[in-house]
């Protein structure tokens, strides 16, 4: 990752960068993003965390994560087009298991649509896939496609020597 890249846990206010973010990274066509509505939902719950990354003023990727037991779950990952490719998604990979590992975690989860190029990122931050769900997402487009299930654990990590 750059060395001007800052990773912060966002608050309320940072909603309109999480948005901009948002915008610029989900097409339209899949329907994937969330609204800002949805969005603050988050804020609002204890077992739940948004982090922004930053390029000196500029936001230019977020996740957002929840905790359940000793599992957690991404619930999304954005990285603006133009942040692409440098190691801003794997830095909030990263971010959101040392987080969710300090909140009890050793078990992640993350749902995905079948064709989308960040299933790359993920196999490399150790996960792989658990379930599918035919027929899953409708896109603005009209094509329905699939999602993909991926999982990994802290467990298999360490038996591994992996992690």
């Amino acid at each position: 990752m750059e060395s001007d890249i800052r990773l912060a846990t966002a608050r309320v206010g940072d909603i309109s960068s999480v948005m901009r973010v948002m915008d610029a990274a989900f097409d339209a066509a899949y329907g994937e993003a969330w609204s800002t509505a949805q969005l603050l939902t988050l804020f609002a719950l204890p077992s739940a965390r948004v982090c922004l990354a930053w390029d000196g003023e500029r936001p230019c990727g977020f996740s957002a994560a929840r905790i359940a037991g000793p599992e957690s779950e991404l619930l999304l990952l954005a990285v603006d087009p133009a942040w692409r490719g440098r190691g801003v998604g794997a830095a909030l990979m990263d971010d959101w298991q040392a987080w969710a590992k300090g909140q009890g975690a050793d078990d992640y989860f993350l749902e995905m649509r079948a064709d989308n190029d960040a299933i790359h990122l993920y196999e490399r931050s150790g996960f792989s896939e658990c379930g599918r769900r035919n027929a899953y997402y409708r896109g603005g487009d009209g094509v329905v496609r699939d999602a993909i299930t991926m999982r990994r654990t802290s467990i298999g990590v360490q038996e591994q020597g992996i992690g």
